[in-house]
């Protein structure tokens, strides 16, 4: 089941680097435009390279005026590819890329502030566990959490 697995994990590895990267999802935008432009005028007997670009923006875009539209059976499966493909994954990154940075918490603790928490957390565990064992609260044998590297 693993290896089934395998291919899909590289693609979601591949859609999260996009959706990180601003510069490299609209520089594959862009590749795709040009790829599916350059492919178009291939497919398509006729086609001047203008009307070909013309072409992939128009369909990349979903507008779909119409002017132009493939004619051939590769140039309306790599539409459909390129329709589908826009669709579902290019439009939904640059949308969630713009609302991550709308939604941002300025309240947020940094890291270096989690790291303080925790380790102050830590030495109030101790100091706690000291104070019981001192007074004679806890049993043996009791599940203590975990102690933290160093600590101790």
């Amino acid at each position: 089941m693993r290896k089934l697995l395998a291919p899909f994990r590289g693609v979601y590895r591949g859609l999260v680097y996009l959706a990180n990267s601003p510069r490299t999802l609209i520089l594959s935008y862009l590749m795709l435009i040009v790829v599916c432009g350059v492919l178009y005028h291939f497919f398509e007997e006729g086609a001047t390279f203008g009307d070909s670009m013309w072409w992939a923006v128009v369909t990349a875009s979903t507008v779909g005026y119409g002017d132009i539209s493939p004619e051939t059976w590769q140039g309306r499966v790599m539409a459909a590819l390129l329709i589908s493909i826009m669709v579902l994954i290019v439009v939904p990154l640059i949308t969630a890329h713009f609302a991550s940075k709308l939604i941002v918490d300025e309240d947020a603790f940094g890291h270096e502030e989690q790291e303080e928490l925790k380790q102050n957390l830590r030495l109030v565990r101790r100091l706690l566990e000291e104070l019981a064992e001192r007074d004679g609260v806890t049993s043996p044998g009791s599940a203590a959490p975990p102690a933290a590297p160093g600590d101790r």
